[in-house]
């Protein structure tokens, strides 16, 4: 396993984090794990802030460099630390991974972040925050269930894992554990998880596993 001066700032709940976890472990790298408490605020604390302006985790500090964004700290972990790659040699392979990943992180997760729930409860009312959740996971299920139809394997786009897989595991995982969808429209991805809770990489960087989760 590689030494690293590597931090991850991260928060137990977070799926944008969650996908960085992944990658650290199927890369077999060692990092430190900070904890950002999002529902405490400390993300906007003077010292997060200068990490990422935006005030959004995850946060990646290797030695003096510092990356924020998932999407961002991903790239920079596969030109940096090339084993176990995350993307695919083919090149129309390596564009559906794309395309998942966006899906992922462009059209789904983001209607689900804490800032979009409270800005919605607090505008629509209690209980409508879970309709407009479910309502863009399942928009979102549904387009890569027809994307992936003609590249999966058994996992999203073949035999191997790559970056679409970091993307989809915490996203069905959130799916299926916190807002309690069903599935029964999406049995690839439901395949998918399947394939994904045999993973230690990927099981050992859920939410239950983190060393700041909050049982509910």
């Amino acid at each position: 396993m590689a030494e690293t001066q590597l931090k991850l700032y991260s928060y137990w709940r977070s799926s944008c984090s969650c996908r960085v976890r992944i990658a650290l472990n199927f890369k077999r790298l060692k990092y430190e794990y900070k904890a950002v408490n999002l529902v405490k605020g400390e993300q906007f604390s003077p010292e997060f802030s200068k990490l990422n302006p935006l005030n959004f985790v995850p946060a990646l500090v290797d030695g003096d460099i510092v990356v924020a964004d998932s999407f961002a700290i991903l790239m920079y972990l596969e030109e940096k630390y090339p084993q176990h790659p995350l993307l695919p040699q083919d090149l129309h392979k390596r564009a559906i991974n794309y395309q998942a990943a966006n899906i992922v992180s462009a059209n789904i997760q983001p209607f689900q972040n804490l800032v979009v729930l409270k800005y919605i409860e607090e505008k629509c009312g209690s209980g409508e925050e879970l309709a407009w959740v479910k309502h863009h996971i399942e928009k979102g299920f549904a387009a890569l269930e027809k994307l992936l139809k003609d590249h999966a394997g058994k996992y999203a786009t073949g035999d191997e894992v790559f970056l679409a897989d970091l993307f989809l595991a915490p996203q069905i995982h959130a799916a299926l554990k916190w807002f309690k969808m069903d599935m029964t429209e999406f049995p690839l991805l439901l395949r998918l998880n399947d394939a994904y809770n045999e993973l230690p990489a990927f099981q050992d960087a859920m939410k239950e596993k983190q060393p700041d989760y909050v049982p509910s």
